[in-house]
């Protein structure tokens, strides 16, 4: 039995994307639900000799992206190549690829700190590089993290004989850290007491979805049903720095979250003074009339309470998001195109910044989410990634 794998984590301040070193200088952008892990292939590598036939290639073409064409063998199947369709998670773009092996240049880590250098054969799909807009520059494609076989936690199980589970702590600054193949976790002074949600499936998708029961301000239940939360779940996505609403679900959020911020003076918190909106967001403030505590600015708390009974605490820290010199805004989006209680739709997806200094333990295993919030005075950037001679 292998070593997890570690990897640092960084955050792109352009794009609000994250990324990890793979190999020769080449970063992949981390794409929580993305099915494939690609890159652009100019350097002429050769593909791997797999038929269109193949169950390989049946993984690499089983969640066909949005938009992309359905993969189809044709009469020739059995002597006809691979072809997988890598899809960029921001733009949506999708392009046709051969498969070919590389591999992910890493170090194996005991939960704590570093241990020793390792190769990792991984298989994954060329690129074009038009593929690559709207991604941080200087990276070179995508690691998807979700549930299907062919994505990095997958192959870093397989091929490092470890548990199909990934570990994720996203920074706000310095570097976060990702870890494949299970524990023993980190920071264990807080994580031995971490909270655990089911990993739920949603619409076949492999993407990470758990389910909410309800939605909490501060201690007041904000009136959406149940079966709202339940059509469609929570999905949890490293493509969006914020949070993602369907309407029936948004509407009533974001009016309870405005009467409890009304309601703040009267417990010391000061008067907060609303400014011409900045899209996509609908509420936003001059950031000198907020106050600040460790959790970040003083906003009402968000609660979403989980299957298994825990609480997803949304604080000022990842409710809110920083657009421009002294004004900030609700982090919550109404989603476009999507009507209220459409169950092919998210209810609520959960984007970076409200992930962000989580320890967040993905298990596809035994099919369930851990997560913790780091206390203000550590965070992601804590880890120590200094190997020992």
């Amino acid at each position: 039995k292998g070593l997890p794998v570690l990897a640092p984590v960084t955050k792109d301040t352009a794009t609000s994307l994250y990324t990890i070193p793979f190999h020769d200088g080449a970063s992949l952008v981390l794409d929580v639900a993305g099915l494939l892990v690609w890159s652009t292939c100019e350097g002429g590598q050769s593909p791997a000799e797999i038929a269109c036939s193949s169950p390989t290639c049946l993984l690499a073409n089983a969640y066909p992206a949005p938009g992309c064409p359905a993969p189809s063998c044709g009469s020739d199947r059995h002597d006809k190549p691979c072809t997988a369709y890598p899809s960029n998670p921001v733009t949506g773009a999708c392009a046709a690829g051969s498969l070919f092996h590389t591999r992910f240049a890493a170090n194996t880590t005991d939960g704590n700190k570093p241990v020793s250098e390792v190769n990792v054969r991984v298989l994954a799909a060329c690129a074009p590089s038009k593929l690559l807009a709207s991604l941080p520059r200087g990276s070179t494609g995508v690691a998807g993290l979700a549930g299907s076989g062919l994505a990095l936690p997958s192959q870093v199980a397989s091929a490092q004989k470890v548990a199909n589970k990934f570990l994720l702590c996203l920074p706000t600054g310095g570097p976060g850290v990702a870890i494949f193949g299970g524990g023993p976790l980190p920071w264990p002074q807080f994580t031995q007491s971490m909270d655990y949600t089911p990993l739920v499936a949603k619409g076949g998708s492999p993407a990470h979805y758990i389910s909410a029961r309800s939605i909490k301000v501060e201690n007041t239940r904000v009136p959406i049903s149940e079966r709202a939360l339940a059509t469609g779940g929570v999905m949890l996505s490293t493509r969006l720095p914020y949070v993602l609403l369907r309407r029936d679900v948004y509407r009533p959020l974001v009016d309870a979250f405005t009467k409890a911020l009304a309601a703040q003076p009267a417990n010391g918190a000061p008067v907060a003074r609303a400014v011409k909106p900045v899209a996509p967001f609908e509420l936003c403030y001059d950031t000198k009339t907020l106050g600040n505590n460790p959790g970040g600015y003083w906003v009402p708390n968000v609660l979403l309470e989980l299957d298994g009974g825990s609480d997803w605490a949304l604080t000022g820290k990842n409710s809110m998001v920083d657009v421009k010199p002294g004004t900030a805004c609700v982090a919550f989006v109404e989603m476009k195109g999507v009507d209220a209680g459409d169950g092919s739709a998210p209810a609520v997806i959960l984007g970076g910044a409200q992930m962000e200094d989580f320890v967040l333990d993905f298990d596809m295993e035994k099919k369930r989410l851990g997560f913790l919030r780091l206390p203000h005075f550590t965070g992601c950037s804590s880890f120590n990634f200094a190997r020992s001679t």
